[in-house]
């Protein structure tokens, strides 16, 4: 296979010419970054990461997906072109990694999203109307899972899973150091398993019982009105209005005493846990990692996760699966996660490039199956 020579575009040093003729040898690797996308429904971060998980520059722009696709790709190249421009020495862009809802990570399209207005998406053709470098996409959670096992918690270990708790629930799956991306490459879609039976809370994805109906920052102050609605037990959550009833308010109220703020960060590490406790049954990961904004709760949430984790395992698996927060610094984590997709990516690359080394090998012996 002949591989093409790498080519960027834009204000960087080199732009429009390969790798070799812009440096005049070979590139040194620690003056190449990748640009980390991390799109949202409402605001896109980007930023430059080098091969340490250092981001070097970071920017933001609303999303805005009411206008077409086209238009939001060249807004973001402009302000990626001109946060390039203000960095400080001498750089190469080597790839780019792009986290978006609802990305099959085989053909790194946006399918049908649900939280922006656009339909379908060819993110590396969008993307390479204005760089010419590989190209790597994968929804947030699986974005975070690459993260970890690059830059973060993951480090080290082969197999793993990774729960990100935010609106909803949604993970990564780690097996013998690969992403897992199934079939279809949507892989990994814990968050809408059912708690036990179908029933219950309705999930947006039209099912109930979804495990993010409960174990989710929206899920958990769903159980929380139920408390407030079922005990009659004093709460200072009887105070704050219905819609200001957020996951902060109860991690606030809770780290206070709150009684039935703790009951729901209880109840919510118990539906969380029991299910952990299912698919560590099944995948035998070294470790769960929580991530997102609900595990900034810390032991209010880990410590009634790790009991219900271990306690739904059979006596020779406890004590094997660590329950472990996330290390990924939170500032950048978005887009550190999707520049070690970017990493990632040109790492199989490299080591899938056709040796010159010519090997000998012994001859070996021709068995006749066919001989009586």
């Amino acid at each position: 296979m002949n591989w093409p020579e790498w080519r960027s575009s834009g204000p960087w040093p080199g732009a429009g010419v390969s790798m070799m003729e812009a440096w005049g040898g070979p590139v040194d690797p620690s003056a190449q970054l990748v640009l980390g996308i991390d799109l949202g429904g409402t605001k896109t971060a980007f930023g430059y990461v080098d091969r340490a998980g250092l981001c070097h520059a970071r920017a933001a722009i609303p999303t805005d997906s009411a206008l077409p696709a086209a238009q939001f790709f060249g807004r973001l190249h402009e302000q990626a072109a001109a946060l390039w421009s203000n960095l400080a020495g001498e750089h190469e862009l080597a790839g780019i990694g792009m986290a978006a809802p609802d990305v099959n990570g085989l053909t790194c399209a946006i399918e049908h999203p649900t939280n922006l207005k656009w339909e379908t998406v060819d993110l590396r053709a969008e993307l390479g109307r204005y760089y010419q470098v590989p190209i790597a996409a994968a929804n947030d959670a699986n974005a975070v899972a690459v993260g970890e096992l690059r830059f973060g918690a993951g480090r080290g270990m082969r197999d793993f899973i990774v729960i990100t708790l935010g609106t909803g629930l949604g993970s990564g799956i780690v097996a013998n150091g690969e992403l897992v991306l199934g079939a279809d490459g949507k892989a990994g879609e814990l968050g809408h398993l059912p708690v036990a039976e179908r029933s219950g809370r309705e999930c947006g994805c039209g099912l109930l019982g979804c495990l993010e109906t409960y174990a989710s920052a929206t899920g958990i102050t769903r159980t929380a009105t139920e408390l407030l609605a079922q005990r009659r037990a004093p709460s200072a959550l009887r105070a704050i209005p219905f819609d200001r009833l957020t996951s902060l308010v109860l991690f606030e109220q809770a780290r206070a005493g709150d009684p039935l703020a703790l009951e729901a960060f209880e109840i919510t590490g118990r539906i969380l846990g029991a299910k952990l406790a299912d698919l560590a049954l099944v995948t035998r990961p070294e470790a769960f990692i929580l991530f997102g904004g609900l595990a900034g709760a810390g032991e209010l949430l880990f410590n009634p996760t790790r009991r219900a984790l271990e306690e739904n395992l059979p006596p020779f698996y406890r004590g094997r699966t660590q329950l472990l927060a996330s290390g990924i610094p939170g500032a950048d984590a978005a887009i550190l996660g999707a520049g070690a997709m970017a990493w990632d990516h040109l790492g199989k690359r490299e080591n899938a490039r056709p040796s010159t080394e010519v090997k000998s090998r012994p001859d070996l012996p021709v068995l006749n199956v066919l001989q009586p």
